[in-house]
């Protein structure tokens, strides 16, 4: 149905819409990690400011998510009636607003970006209790561990762009080609397996992919050390 055609169209434009989102919302990260970074603190007026609009692109992004879930709930009906079709955009309003009402701070709160970005701004923090000359050496043993067994990708053997962790196993691979090695293992009805030797987690989901901007840093100041050598 051409109708419906129209409808899908505009769902894939919202769904890019979501993506832009995403990456916004990864930007403010980085942003706000060069604060701590500068003020060494995260409780700076900046910082909440920043945090509130992450929980402001959390619900739009929620707001998206619902509508199209609405918009594909009450288009698989119009499939099996079309009579239905005539009262589209009142179903989907309502049904959209059905979904809405179980939306709460709370969850916004447990949105992945979000809890991405509150971890990373703690993990930015200094350690309070150390010695700086201590901690600067401890920051280089870090690196030298990191750049050593971390900063690779398993999956492409080279250093990572866009690190994403595990949250079953706590392995790092490059996102963009996880989510390509889980997406062709899926065309062949297999699962994929973190290739970390001695791993057991024997299927990797995109969800369970949380994208690090704290590696992400780690390794572009490696680079830069390394560049200045």
């Amino acid at each position: 149905m051409t109708s419906l055609s129209a409808v899908n169209s505009a769902l894939g434009s919202l769904q890019t819409c979501q993506t832009d989102i995403g990456t916004g919302m990864d930007m403010v990260t980085e942003v706000a990690l060069d604060l701590v970074e500068s003020e060494g603190t995260a409780d700076s007026p900046n910082v909440k400011k920043l945090e509130e609009m992450m929980l402001q692109c959390a619900k739009l992004d929620k707001e998206i998510e619902y509508f199209v879930t609405a918009v594909n709930t009450m288009t698989a009906r119009v499939r099996q009636e079309p009579e239905a079709m005539v009262a589209l955009s009142n179903s989907v309003k309502t049904e959209f607003a059905r979904l809405m009402e179980g939306a709460s701070d709370a969850e916004l709160s447990r949105h992945t970006k979000v809890v991405a970005f509150k971890e990373s701004i703690q993990s930015s923090l200094p350690e309070a209790n150390q010695p700086e000359a201590e901690t600067e050496d401890l920051d280089e043993d870090i690196a030298l561990t990191q750049s050593q067994f971390n900063f690779i990708c398993p999956l492409t053997q080279v250093e990572m762009v866009n690190p994403a962790k595990n949250k079953k196993c706590q392995h790092y691979y490059d996102h963009e080609a996880a989510l390509s090695m889980i997406k062709n293992k899926q065309k062949n009805s297999k699962k994929f397996r973190c290739p970390v030797v001695g791993c057991d987690n024997k299927d990797v989901k995109p969800a369970d992919l949380i994208q690090d901007p704290i590696m992400k840093r780690r390794i572009q100041n490696h680079k830069r050390q390394n560049a200045k050598k």
